[in-house]
């Protein structure tokens, strides 16, 4: 209804132009007109009265008699012709030329079109602008309220984009409230599970000292398994809160992996598993030293758990792009239907320990992944499980 009402009064306003342009017009050619007339009969008649005195009585009877209304007395001869005389002989230079007016209205509209169209274009580039600058502040979150700049073309565009930007903050708004819900209740089931698991393992202690028996150590190991569900839970709702900050200081790879082999030591030598790093050059990444250092001892957990009585190996290169960490293992590799999902939290692989959770590759995967890097398995052409690690530079 806008647009319509918006069109009535531009072409209300453009007739009302034009018609008192063509008013003012017809007004000033009709008084220029009768001036060259008047002006005309007056140098006649002041060289006949000038040359026959006499006749200024016959000149003044026959102008009363033409100004009020009755030429029909007045002699019909066409006198003029007779002597070789147009209409066109009495005009002054721009009645004669009429292609001078045609040419001055032609560039006159010309000017006013061209005047119009680059108003119009002017504006339209400001409100693209105007929108395109909103749409770069919500895209950096910086957007405010969209304010109405009138109504135009661009006004219901103008409206759908922010019905849209703001059904966009909404739906945010809600997906971030629902992450921290679920962050929250992880959290609140971890810490509910933290408490039986101390009473647990307090009780299975004060046993231990009396009895030696296997139940004891059924109760140790499934105390083991609940503590390491309990941190990771916690660690991952941290994660998916936002609250785990990770402290980025230069790292050397080689340290980094000598004190993950370290920590993993005494379940390495219970496995007869052995771990192989070859001595390196010294090679820098930006990480978090501990945290990092838990991903990696999750994947070296990985790798002696599919190779027992085996050896782990790991392996680091350098290039402009990025650093590589390779760890592998010479086993029988992962099976093929596990590899789209190893790292997806609480998936257990078909070759994966009875009490394994499988929530530590999705760990690690999260850490490293927060931190600028990437993490990808494949099985090794000539056997074994490898895990492929790259912490970019920028």
């Amino acid at each position: 209804m806008n647009g319509r009402k918006n069109i009535l009064i531009t072409s209300g306003f453009v007739l009302s132009v034009s018609f008192l342009a063509a008013a003012m017009t017809v007004w000033l050619v009709s008084y220029r007109y009768s001036r060259f007339s008047f002006d005309l009969l007056n140098a006649v008649c002041c060289e006949i009265t000038e040359q026959e005195p006499e006749t200024q009585k016959i000149i003044a009877a026959a102008l009363k008699e033409y100004t009020e209304g009755n030429p029909d007395g007045l002699s019909q001869e066409n006198l003029l012709s007779a002597l070789g005389y147009h209409a066109s002989d009495f005009s002054d230079f721009h009645f004669k030329h009429p292609a001078v007016f045609a040419a001055a209205g032609w560039l006159t509209g010309l000017s006013l079109f061209l005047f119009t169209f680059l108003y119009r274009n002017r504006m339209e580039n400001r409100r693209i602008k105007d929108l395109t600058g909103y749409l770069e502040q919500v895209n950096s979150g910086k957007a405010l309220i969209l304010s109405a700049s009138g109504e135009d073309d661009f006004s219901r565009l103008e409206d759908e984009i922010y019905k849209t930007v703001t059904f966009l903050y909404q739906t945010k708004d809600q997906a971030v409230q629902a992450k921290n819900e679920f962050a929250e209740n992880l959290s609140n089931i971890a810490h509910q599970i933290k408490t039986p698991i101390t009473a647990v393992s307090l009780a299975a202690q004060r046993i231990k000292q009396d009895f030696n028996c296997e139940a004891l150590e059924q109760i140790e190991k499934q105390l083991s398994r609940l503590t390491y569900l309990e941190e990771s839970l916690l660690i991952l709702a941290r994660l998916d809160a936002g609250t785990l900050l990770f402290k980025k200081e230069e790292t050397d790879v080689f340290t980094l992996l000598v004190l993950a082999a370290e920590n993993l030591q005494e379940l390495f030598s219970g496995s007869g598993t052995s771990i192989e790093i070859p001595e390196q050059e010294e090679m820098l990444i930006s990480a978090d030293m501990d945290w990092t250092m838990e991903a990696i001892m999750n994947l070296m957990k990985n790798c002696m758990e599919h190779h027992k009585g085996g050896t782990v190996r790991c392996s680091c290169a350098r290039n402009p792009l990025y650093t590589e960490i390779l760890i592998w293992d010479e086993g029988k590799g992962f099976a093929k239907e596990d590899l789209p999902h190893l790292f997806e939290r609480f998936y257990r692989g078909k070759n994966a320990r009875e009490d394994s959770i499988g929530i530590g590759l999705a760990l690690a995967k999260e850490i490293i992944e927060r931190q600028n890097g990437t993490i990808r398995a494949k099985n090794r052409p000539g056997g074994g499980a490898l895990f492929e690690i790259h912490f970019y530079s920028h």
